[in-house]
């Protein structure tokens, strides 16, 4: 007895019948995704770094994925709202940009999060770098750090500066600083960069810690004095700009970091997918020069890699925020 042999087209049938029944998706859809357009989620209010960086990205992953991939803001909570609300999303085209608040702070500084940062999610790739800068409001007298800090001992408590939120890059820079220089300076936390800036320039705070990307146009422009950067070597944008090592704290560095995280229930042939497209895209002559213009540095590793560096900064910065007493806002 002969048996019928099957052609192309009723094997996948066959095989799309079979996956249907056992619940699994069929190898047409595993290779159709994406099958709509990608939302990139934003944990933070419109006008900082991580906006810059992000919407950097979506533009070339884009080109390469055939769907879109739009950013969508949503502060809240020090980035726990946005963080949760993609740990449990079920329709695998939504993903989120992580950075070193969400996923090395916030886990030291909430008695319980809404998400865990290791379990909930799978690092993508590490997108970028971006160096912290120390400014003030141009009409304070202080014309770099050493003067900086000198005023602000002479006037304990009296100087506020502003941040992201508790436990945001800014505020961890700054108490950060403060360690070092023993200083006491008021915090106040804004919901995203671009409100405490508006405030800053306005005069209503006397200083902040906030990446490069959104501080360069108003350093330029004069609206903002650089009086530190956070970095190992003068930035060739700010060339007579002191590091904060130079000006007196010896192995001082700061920087923001933001990477790509998709849902660990994410199918892995999604995620593999994405990291090989992310990394694709992270390392594309366009991002580089996009990032770079606004001082931040493209990284586009591997998500083990991602994964090792995430785990190195939790490390590093459990200490830290034990020590300078970090607590989310309202504790």
């Amino acid at each position: 007895m002969t048996t019928p042999t099957l052609n192309r087209r009723q094997l996948l049938v066959a095989g799309t019948a079979a996956a249907s029944a056992l619940g699994l998706p069929s190898a047409r859809a595993q290779a159709s995704w994406p099958n709509k357009p990608l939302r990139l989620v934003v944990p933070f209010a419109p006008g900082g770094s991580s906006e810059i960086v992000a919407r950097a990205v979506a533009g070339e992953m884009a080109k390469t994925l055939g769907q879109n991939v739009f950013v969508e803001n949503k502060p809240g909570a020090a980035g726990n709202i946005a963080m949760q609300e993609v740990a449990n999303s079920t329709d695998e085209h939504t993903f989120i940009l992580g950075h070193i608040g969400t996923l090395a702070v916030n886990p030291y500084i909430f008695a319980k999060l809404p998400y865990d940062a290791n379990r909930d999610f799978v690092p993508i790739t590490l997108v970028s770098k971006v160096p912290s800068l120390y400014v003030v409001h141009p009409d304070l007298p202080v014309k770099n750090l050493q003067e900086f800090v000198s005023y602000a001992k002479s006037k304990p408590g009296q100087l506020n500066y502003g941040s992201a939120g508790n436990g945001s890059a800014g505020h961890l820079a700054f108490e950060y600083l403060k360690m070092a220089s023993g200083t006491f300076i008021l915090h106040v936390p804004y919901r995203g960069t671009g409100p405490m800036l508006t405030d800053l320039m306005a005069g209503r705070l006397q200083a902040a810690a906030v990446g490069a990307p959104a501080l360069l146009q108003f350093i330029k422009a004069g609206k903002l004095r650089c009086i530190a950067t956070g970095t190992t070597q003068r930035l060739p944008q700010l060339p007579d700009v002191p590091t904060v090592a130079e000006q007196g704290f010896k192995g001082f560095e700061m920087t923001q970091w933001y990477g790509l995280l998709a849902p660990s229930k994410w199918p892995k042939t999604h995620i593999a997918k994405l990291e090989a497209e992310a990394i694709k895209a992270t390392r594309s002559s366009m991002v580089k020069d996009k990032l770079g213009q606004d001082l931040a540095l493209s990284v586009g590793n591997t998500s083990a890699e991602f994964d090792a560096f995430i785990k190195a900064e939790q490390a590093r910065w459990k200490p830290v925020i034990a020590r300078a007493e970090i607590k989310p806002e309202g504790v």
